[in-house]
């Protein structure tokens, strides 16, 4: 799933960057090659990151 439209980065590349790097959701963008540009995926993306550094599965998007 894309969590940031504008950058098209999805939701597996957050958490590859999570398992291998510190920081924030922008400092995980910044290891893609990538900076935000709307910012409406930040929230998300930080949600995604700190789920995957604590290795507890949970939903993050929910329908």
């Amino acid at each position: 799933m894309y969590v940031c439209i504008c950058n098209a980065i999805r939701e597996d590349d957050l958490r590859r960057v999570a398992r291998k790097s510190g920081g924030c959701a922008e400092v995980a963008y910044a290891a893609l090659g990538r900076r935000p540009n709307c910012g409406s995926c930040l929230d998300d993306a930080e949600d995604i990151i700190r789920e995957e550094r604590r290795g507890t599965p949970e939903p993050v998007f929910s329908l």
